[in-house]
């Protein structure tokens, strides 16, 4: 999906994007770490946050999106960060030459199924005492996914379209987290925390919901659907089921999104 991520548009709700980064990483103990890595980086903007927080670290920005990773050499003139064009699959930290004190995987791990088998071999490869964070959406039944994947059952191309649509199975509750961190030799705190976005307060937009999911869900359906017709018959038939689950009010509209975070700090030793 590389191709159809775009910096712009995901930075449109960078506002409320930075609020569970804020609260992920305020509980990171680390005081002067070394090596900090910022798994899934996108256009920059907290792995940035990390290099001002932590001056004298050496910081890495990792993303599969080249047109993120552009956007991020653009906000970073001072070549602060090293940002690296890699899938985290595919990401290996040995090639730090050096054991990491800090990685951070913000609104990343719903994207990589296999996430529960690659957390040992990052914690495995923090120094003693070092730090994981993470951070990802919980909200896969809520109206913005479940309208997501009742369209597509009805688009032509639905065969194509509700194998890249899934139910959110990559994401676990947070007790999963929890006991997997906490069996890797962890002190875990594991959390959740649905806060009640209020978009487009001043009615500047007419369909705030979908301009959110044009950066984040919709992208496995632009992917699929490069036809502009088709494309535009899709967003308009979800825009509409959005419009009906998420109505204005006169203080704007209200989309409450769940958050599961764990931070796990590796004992010394």
């Amino acid at each position: 999906m590389a191709e159809t991520w775009s910096p712009e548009q995901y930075d449109k709700f960078s506002h409320y994007r930075q609020r569970p980064f804020a609260e992920l990483t305020s509980r990171l103990g680390a005081s002067s770490p070394q090596i900090v890595v910022d798994l899934g980086c996108g256009s920059g903007a907290h792995t940035l946050a990390l290099a001002l927080r932590w001056p004298n670290a050496r910081i890495i920005g990792v993303d599969y999106s080249a047109e993120m990773l552009g956007q991020a050499r653009r906000n970073d003139p001072l070549q602060r960060v090293e940002w690296v064009h890699c899938d985290v699959e595919s990401w290996d930290p040995a090639q730090l030459g050096a054991p990491m004190d800090v990685i951070i995987a913000n609104s990343l791990l719903q994207w990589v199924p296999s996430h529960l088998r690659l957390i040992p071999g990052w914690i495995a490869a923090l120094a003693p005492g070092g730090w994981f964070a993470m951070q990802v959406p919980g909200n896969f039944n809520a109206p913005s996914h479940t309208l997501l994947r009742e369209v597509a059952a009805k688009s032509p191309r639905a065969a194509d379209l509700l194998p890249r649509l899934g139910r959110g199975e990559a994401v676990s509750e947070p007790a999963a987290y929890f006991f997997l961190l906490a069996g890797l030799g962890c002190d875990v705190d594991a959390w959740e925390t649905t806060y009640q976005h209020v978009f487009d307060p001043g009615a500047f937009q007419g369909e705030p919901v979908l301009e959110w999911t044009k950066g984040t869900a919709l992208l496995p359906v632009f992917e699929v659907l490069r036809d502009q017709g088709q494309r535009a018959d899709f967003v308009a038939a979800y825009g509409k089921a959005l419009l009906a689950a998420y109505p204005r009010h006169p203080f704007g509209t209200v989309f409450a999104l769940r958050r599961i975070f764990a931070v796990a700090h590796r004992r010394n030793g």
